[in-house]
């Protein structure tokens, strides 16, 4: 059964795409909304756009990488952290620099779980709450060359997997759930899938087929992304408003249906 009650909720990552459209639907379902970008820039215009709305929702810069900025959240009493800020790091794992690979980790992984760390401390308190990581299918599936993204996604679902599983010998009350989403078309795979092509030159163990790498993705976003974020947004949403949300929510289903036969092959 759903909750109809006003919930406040910290969301990280709402420059645009999955977050800023989840972070605008929230408050307009009338809950209080710590809206946070990475730039102060888009918070400002973010708090613009909010205030024309009317909307309950407030934005300012937040690294999670910054310690101090981690600790803006203590200033806030949170129902539901949306762990949904990330970057898209990809390359060669034979041959990518591991500062590339530790940054990946560091924001997709180790920042939001400190930051979690922090929201879990009231929390706990007052044996209520709930903590939503923003992970990918390609958390649960392969793709090449896609390797240190996929690899801190994979790491992140079994670190919320854990988490819940952790947290439920000491509350009922305090949930953790992870969603994945498939290719939506808000420029990140573009973003990401091109930065590999930034040192994979020819220098590189595939320069002779770089040119078939780049077509061949190209082709996989054109044909898999959605142009919508209904779908993803609604998930996140029915998470945020349910009493005992589920662990796992993926979108669009269809693909989620298609990893989880690849699994069951052994892929």
């Amino acid at each position: 059964m759903a909750a109809s009650i006003q919930k406040t909720i910290f969301i990280t990552g709402s420059r645009g795409g999955i977050g800023r459209a989840t972070a605008i639907l929230l408050a307009q379902k009338g809950n209080r909304v710590i809206a946070t970008t990475h730039k102060e820039s888009d918070a400002v215009e973010l708090n613009r756009f909010a205030k024309q709305e009317g909307l309950s929702l407030e934005s300012f810069a937040l690294d999670v990488n910054s310690a101090s900025d981690r600790k803006k959240i203590l200033d806030f009493d949170i129902d539901v952290l949306i762990n949904n800020a990330g970057i898209g790091e990809t390359g060669s794992l034979a041959e990518i620099e591991m500062e590339k690979v530790r940054n990946n980790f560091e924001v997709n992984v180790f920042g939001p779980l400190e930051l979690t760390q922090l929201a879990l401390r009231s929390m706990i308190k007052k044996d209520r709450g709930s903590i939503i990581f923003i992970s990918s299918l390609l958390g649960r599936v392969t793709s090449p060359f896609f390797g240190p993204y996929s690899m801190s996604k994979f790491a992140l679902s079994s670190g919320a997997e854990m988490l819940r599983k952790e947290l439920s010998q000491i509350s009922e009350h305090i949930h953790v759930s992870v969603v994945e989403p498939g290719p939506y078309s808000t420029g990140f795979n573009q973003k990401m899938m091109s930065t590999k092509f930034q040192w994979m030159n020819q220098k590189s163990y595939f320069y002779k087929i770089l040119s078939k790498i780049k077509k061949s993705e190209a082709l996989m976003f054109k044909l898999s992304e959605q142009k919508n974020l209904t779908s993803i947004v609604n998930k996140i949403l029915g998470l945020v408003e349910a009493d005992k949300p589920k662990f796992r929510a993926v979108a669009p289903w269809w693909q989620g249906l298609g990893v989880q036969f690849l699994r069951t092959l052994g892929k």
